[in-house]
């Protein structure tokens, strides 16, 4: 299924890091981010329409780490 409402791209250092993976699982409220078995962030794509563009994985990764993009008017949420 593909997101209709945003997109989240996780830089690829930032989806390594196993706390920040840790870290985002725990404070997303509606479920975007999952830890993988190898501790590595990933996403759940299926919960990605649900976001309320909180901005707290924005807030909780590095700088470039995470983007959010509105899909439906270009705009990026980002560090």
């Amino acid at each position: 299924m593909t997101a209709m409402f945003i997109r989240v791209d996780l830089d690829p250092s930032a989806a390594s890091d196993r706390e920040l993976a840790k870290k985002l699982a725990e404070i997303c409220p509606v479920n975007i981010f999952a830890q993988a078995p190898d501790g590595s962030a990933t996403i759940v794509e299926e919960n990605l329409d649900e976001c309320v563009l909180c901005e707290l994985c924005v807030e909780a990764a590095p700088p470039g780490g995470i983007r959010v993009v509105k899909l439906y008017d270009g705009a990026v949420l980002e560090r």
